[in-house]
């Protein structure tokens, strides 16, 4: 969101000065005028004190009030700042300051290339927030970066998840340290719950208590809508997106969340209408495209949804998934010999890369290689695959369900625990010594990644 005139911008906050009003995240945040002035006197003389006087001429237009009044008013501020509010302090005999760490270029451009939902462009912000973190070791916005880096890293089978969550939770624990628990905070962790972990009660209970904490949360509204799909509760899963349209409509996630929810409920022409409307809003989007060209796959216009997954391709080409998506559409239109070479691509780059076993074995299932399938699943288990926690609802799963063998293998990747719904999200035993956590198919996860040194220490 680009500042525009009469709009000053500070870390995550536009504060709109002709207005006056101030947004975060492209929501805004409720603060008393009086406040705004306060708070747009700090802003503009950022990395200098406002004594008194200076604040009572610029805020107060002159009109006199006791110093308790100003406290008073810049306290709400503050608190209106939450975690960034430890920017502004209080000088005696000097007045208040404001100061934006010297990182915030960093932290912007990190958060630019992190929107692209790249591999490149989460590697190309990984590598400015851990500069930010070492230009500035108690900034917690580098940390936070850091750690949604690794999330969205492993997310996204863009890289092993085996190294890519355990790095989130050094990373994750490492920014609560610094500036407490927040909502942002709180729902990342709900979404290693529900991703790696498959906890879906603990993720469940986080995302709730963070939705709570801060309803005008996107994201929250969106991993609440997908975990409920994913346990089947459809009607509940299009509720939370309808919370989320009315939050932020253009939301570059949101439609895309919609078509996968459409695809699980076997909602296929919703789908498609769905994935016009992300393609519309977010053309750029890898994800859109792909989620898309799922949505056309499963309604038989295999043509156009070859079309899509190409172009997925053309726009991602360093994420094997889309290929791996694009020789099972190719295999399901009957062209398996282009399907069979995508197969062998993908192996022969499977020695150098991570490439998810989980989309090997839907393209070796659609060959017609069922035994193959299983064997990819059973590595995709080991592997701790991020796409295992939609395996009852996923429509490739289907043919698959009836192979033998793949009972054992769903009990595997969800095994029967007594947990209730009620229970804390921090149940897991998470600690930064030599195994970071144990998911529920009861294999040890090795702590250190191999993407770069990372820059928590």
């Amino acid at each position: 969101m680009p500042a525009q005139v009469g709009q000053i911008v500070f870390g995550p906050f536009y504060l709109d000065t002709e207005a006056p009003r101030l947004l975060r995240d492209r929501v805004e945040i409720e603060l008393r005028p009086q406040a705004l002035h306060a708070l747009k006197s700090l802003v503009q003389n950022t990395g200098r004190c406002v004594d008194y006087e200076e604040m009572i001429r610029e805020a107060w237009h002159g009109i006199s009030v006791s110093r308790h009044t100003v406290a008073v008013t810049v306290g709400e501020v503050k608190k209106a700042l939450r975690e960034y509010g430890s920017w502004i302090s209080y000088q005696p005999k000097f007045g208040y300051r404001i100061d934006v760490p010297k990182t915030e270029d960093l932290i912007r451009n990190g958060w630019h290339c992190w929107q692209r939902h790249t591999r490149e462009g989460f590697e190309k912000a990984l590598s400015r927030f851990e500069q930010a973190a070492r230009d500035h070791s108690t900034d917690f916005r580098a940390f936070e970066g850091i750690s949604r880096c690794y999330l969205m890293l492993g997310s996204f089978s863009m890289r092993p998840p085996l190294e890519m969550y355990p790095a989130f939770l050094e990373a994750h624990a490492h920014t609560i340290s610094l500036i407490g628990q927040t909502p942002e905070l709180r729902a990342d962790r709900a979404q290693g719950l529900k991703i790696f972990e498959r906890k879906f009660p603990q993720a469940e209970a986080e995302l709730l208590l963070a939705r709570r904490e801060n309803p005008g949360a996107v994201g929250v509204h969106i991993r609440l809508s997908i975990l409920a799909a994913v346990r089947k509760r459809f009607d509940e899963a299009m509720d939370y997106l309808r919370e989320a349209y009315a939050a932020d409509s253009l939301w570059p996630i949101l439609p895309c969340a919609e078509v996968l929810i459409m695809c699980y409920r076997g909602d296929y022409d919703r789908a498609v209408a769905s994935g016009k409307k992300a393609l519309d809003l977010h053309p750029y989007l890898p994800m859109g495209r792909s989620h898309y060209a799922q949505a056309l796959e499963f309604s038989g216009h295999l043509d156009e949804a070859l079309v899509e997954y190409r172009r997925a391709c053309v726009m991602s080409p360093d994420l094997p998934r889309l290929r791996a998506e694009e020789g099972r559409c190719l295999a399901i239109a009957g062209q398996k010999a282009e399907a069979l070479a995508i197969l062998r691509e993908l192996e022969s780059l499977r020695q150098t890369e991570y490439v998810d076993a989980y989309y090997l074995a839907l393209l070796q299932e659609a060959l017609g290689r069922r035994d193959e399938a299983m064997r990819e699943l059973e590595r995709a288990l080991d592997e701790n695959s991020c796409v295992l926690f939609m395996v009852d609802v996923d429509p490739r799963m289907q043919s698959l369900s009836g192979a033998p063998g793949f009972s054992r293998f769903r009990a595997r990747v969800f095994p029967d625990v007594d947990i209730p719904a009620c229970t804390q999200a921090l149940h897991t035993t998470v600690s930064l010594g030599a195994h970071a956590v144990t998911p529920s198919n009861g294999r040890s996860i090795p702590k250190e990644p191999s993407l770069r040194r990372r820059a928590v220490s």
